[in-house]
């Protein structure tokens, strides 16, 4: 349970670097934050993407939004 509260603040965190980052809403944050594979990937303990700098997540979303596009 400790763990997932955790997790839950470095989430919300990363929402809010990646509202600034790219110049969206908090919510629309949270959508993109949440449809993406580095969410999958952060949730998934054996990648260890939980231990990475939050601006270092932020970056990874982003790129791979650039991917898509």
């Amino acid at each position: 349970m400790l763990n997932d509260l955790l997790l839950w603040n470095k989430i919300g965190r990363i929402i809010v670097l990646l509202a600034e980052r790219i110049g969206v809403s908090s919510e629309r944050a949270l959508d993109i934050f949440y449809s993406s594979r580095t969410c999958e990937r952060l949730h998934d303990p054996s990648t260890a993407l939980y231990l990475m700098g939050d601006r270092y997540i932020v970056e990874d979303v982003i790129r791979e939004l650039q991917e898509r596009t």
